[in-house]
Parts: C-alpha cells; sequence; structure tokens
C-alpha cells in the first residue's frame, strides 16, 4: 500500500473539501510549502487598457488632480489606498506597492509589448513574454497541463505581446475563456472559463481515439521531416499538448464545478473572479505561470477616456474581490509563500482630468503591485509628486520591475536564450537590476 504521506492530504483535502472544513489543512499545507523542492508559481494579474492608479495606490488628496475618491487605511501603518479597494486594503501585509513605475510607452500596443516582455517592439528580435519564460525555467516538459495558462486574454492591442517568441511553440499559452465578454455575467462565468473541445466526440472511445493520433502523429513526423519550418513545428506542438490535455485526468483543473459554491461567490460570479479561482487551482496543480486578464466591457475597460470615476469604481469591486480571495485561498492553501502575484497594466492615467471626467494614457508616473512568495509586503515603494505628474523617489523602470519578479521566483534575469537572429538574449536587459527592498 502506498504510503500516506503530507502531499497526499494536501492534494487529497484540496480536491474534496472546502477550506471551512479542513482546520487540520492549513498547517499542513504551509509545512509542505516550506519544503526546498516545492515548485514555485507566478500569476499575473493584467489590467488591460492601462488602469488609473493615481485613483487606485497613489491617490492625492486636496489636489484639484486627486478626484473625488477617498484614501482608507491599511493594515500596513501609513499606507493608504483607495476606498474602493478595502479588501485588499485588510491584507495589504501581503502586498508591495510600487508608486514609482515609469516608462515613456504611452501607446496600448507598444506598452503592453514592453510590460510583456521587458523590450521594446522594434527590430527583428521576436521575445518572449514573461509568462513564456517562466514556463521554460520553471516548467516540465513532462507535465500534463500546460506550464502557460492565460485566462481571458485581450490580444489586440498586441498579439505578440502573448506569444513565445523565439522560444517557440512549446512555451505558447493555452488561453481559456479568450473569445467570451469580460464583463461581470452573473451565472455565466461558468461557460466562459470552459475550454472548448477538451472531452471525445460522441462515440469514439479512448482506444479509438489513441490509434486516430498515433496514426496521425506519424503522418505529421513525416510531413515534419521534409519541411523543418516553425509552421510545421508550431502545427505539431499545438495538436501534441491538445491531445495529451485530452487524455490527462490533470484536466480536471480546468473544471470549477467541485468548488464550494460559497467559495465561487467570495471570488465574485464573474470571469475575473472565476480567473483567479482557476489560476489557484491550476498552480495547485503545478502549473508554473497563469495570467487572468481584468479589462472590462469589449476587453478595455481600464482605458478611461470618459467617466473615469464610476469606471475605476466598478472595476475595483471586481478587482477587490477576486484578488483579496485569491490571497485568502493560496495562504489556506499553503502555496502564498512559494507563489508570486503581479499586478500591473501597461501604463497609468494622467493626473490631470479632462473635459469628459476621464484621464488619458501617462506612462511617466504609475504605480504596480507586488504580493506574496518572495515579495517584502506592507509597503509603498517609491513616491510621485504632490501632483502626480512625476516621479520623486527611486523610479522603477519596467525592466527593474519584471527583473524583480525574476528574482522572486528564483529565476536569474540574466539568463541567456537564443533568439530567432542567433543571438544570445537575456531574460531581461542586461541593464535592468532587480529592486532589492521589494524582495523578501
Amino acid at each position: 500500500m502506498r504510503p500516506i504521506d503530507r502531499r497526499y492530504f494536501l492534494r487529497a483535502g484540496a480536491l474534496s473539501v472546502g477550506t471551512s472544513m479542513s482546520g487540520w489543512l492549513a498547517p499542513l499545507a504551509t509545512a509542505a510549502a516550506k519544503e526546498p523542492a516545492r515548485k514555485r508559481a507566478c500569476i499575473l494579474l493584467w489590467m488591460n487598457g492601462g488602469p488609473s492608479t493615481i485613483d487606485l495606490w497613489d491617490l492625492k488628496p486636496g489636489h484639484d488632480n486627486g478626484g473625488p475618491f477617498k484614501e482608507i487605511g491599511t493594515a500596513a501603518p501609513g499606507v493608504k489606498i483607495s476606498e474602493h479597494l478595502p479588501k485588499i486594503a485588510a491584507r495589504i501585509k501581503h502586498v508591495a506597492l510600487v508608486r514609482s513605475m515609469t516608462s515613456k510607452e504611452g501607446d496600448h500596443g507598444l506598452a503592453t509589448y514592453f510590460a510583456h516582455t521587458g523590450y521594446s517592439s522594434r527590430g527583428p528580435i521576436r521575445y518572449p513574454s514573461l509568462g513564456s519564460v517562466v514556463a521554460k525555467e520553471l516548467g516540465s516538459d513532462d507535465a500534463a497541463l500546460p506550464n502557460f495558462v492565460s485566462v481571458a486574454p485581450f490580444r489586440a492591442f498586441s498579439p505578440a505581446a502573448h506569444e513565445p517568441g523565439f522560444l517557440g511553440p512549446r512555451y505558447a499559452p493555452l488561453a481559456v475563456g479568450e473569445s467570451r465578454p469580460l464583463a461581470p455575467q452573473p451565472g455565466g462565468a461558468n461557460q466562459a472559463m470552459e475550454v472548448e473541445d477538451l472531452a471525445l466526440p460522441g462515440g469514439i472511445a479512448t482506444d479509438r481515439f489513441d490509434a486516430r493520433w498515433k496514426l496521425a502523429a506519424e503522418l505529421q513526423h513525416e510531413f515534419a521531416a521534409d519541411r523543418p519550418d516553425p509552421a510545421a513545428k508550431s502545427h505539431h506542438t499545438a495538436y501534441d499538448r491538445a491531445a495529451k490535455l485530452m487524455r490527462s485526468a490533470a484536466a480536471k483543473a480546468l473544471k470549477l464545478d467541485d468548488e464550494p459554491a460559497k467559495l465561487r461567490d467570495t471570488y465574485g460570479r464573474d470571469v475575473f473572479g472565476q480567473g483567479c479561482l482557476l489560476a489557484r487551482r491550476l498552480v495547485e496543480s503545478g502549473v508554473p505561470f497563469v495570467e487572468v486578464a481584468l479589462g472590462g466591457a469589449g476587453g478595455v475597460g481600464w482605458d478611461t477616456h470618459t467617466d473615469n470615476f464610476e469606471r475605476v469604481k466598478q472595476l475595483s469591486q471586481t478587482l477587490d474581490a477576486g484578488w483579496s480571495a485569491l490571497l485568502d485561498d493560496l495562504k489556506d492553501r499553503g502555496l502564498l509563500d512559494t507563489t508570486t502575484i503581479v499586478w500591473m497594466g501597461e501604463f497609468g492615467r494622467t493626473p490631470k482630468i479632462n473635459g469628459s471626467k476621464g484621464r488619458d494614457h501617462y506612462p511617466y508616473a504609475w504605480s504596480a503591485a507586488l504580493a506574496g512568495g518572495g515579495i517584502n509586503g506592507g509597503q509603498a515603494f517609491g513616491k510621485t509628486s504632490k501632483d502626480g505628474t512625476a516621479v520623486d523617489e527611486r523610479p522603477v523602470t519596467v525592466p527593474n520591475f519584471l527583473a524583480t519578479v525574476c528574482k522572486a521566483l528564483g529565476i536569474d534575469p540574466q539568463t541567456q536564450n537564443v533568439s530567432n537572429t542567433g543571438r544570445p538574449i537575456p531574460i531581461i536587459d542586461s541593464a535592468a537590476k532587480p529592486v532589492a527592498e521589494l524582495l523578501g
């Protein structure tokens, strides 16, 4: 009989009971998480459109640029954030706010690419996204689940920002809910989270499918042998991944039906909230990188050129529920210490409020956030001017921020890969330096 060890109990408890029924689970899971061999993971909470961080993390009360939102205190002394993020405020000990982000990219497409890769999208080199890099460095080639999963991605701004670049199709993401609307959908998030065509067609038994797949694989191999180009390789990789996932019991991690209804309510019955729950399930199942997008209706809800304050308020409520539940759930399952959470968009919004009660693109002074594993939480790092137009203290560039993420995950940001042009390229630009104060 197989010995019953801590990993077995952790896995069985996570699949069979909710956190409210598992008083023994949290300490046991915490002990398991401290094991040196425990796998690290990253969850990127991506805010499509460029969130108004001056109305979220770095308010300017009393100034004309400040807007109508009030500040509230948090669990970290001296750190104040928006009144519309009360649940995050109560959990700020896990979060490091970076109030001194700065960039020069004010175009959605260019900035999205830059924030995902750490490189500008100029020249012939096809840089990989952060998710693909983490999949390569922390993933496993024989894993049943993909090493990079992207939930509700909005790729219209920059398709290349979501691609594996010169790392190749092996490290491309599995997209979940890509064709579904991103606005809150009470009762409809189940359908949005589904991965289409995972089940075998009606009337096709497993042995018959295996025989068909074996024949198809042999034909693909013969075809690719005479045509060693990226298109043939990409086609074969995509089909191989799909077949492996269809035949794997691990695909159950992509289904939310066995989660307690109360927990699902806590996350929020919308695509972002259920996407955060899915991210927890995937990390728990060994997936090293999950990206969950929040962009509101049409995918660009944070692009608040008009009616900024009402739209930010609505999006904040969705963000507050989903992210706070994710922090609690990861912590209860002993996964927070090994899971780094990244919150960011492509840039911020103008401190000056325009004539349509909106804010426009502003890359020169904005905020991002880090939480969980490897992060020194409970702080606000850097400082902007009283009017929010400039960084006054400790500027953090996008490459420096991404280098910090890599370091928190135990990845050397100067690790080199060979690009499509034959040049060795570091994961993050060689000039980038991790921010030591943000690292736990």
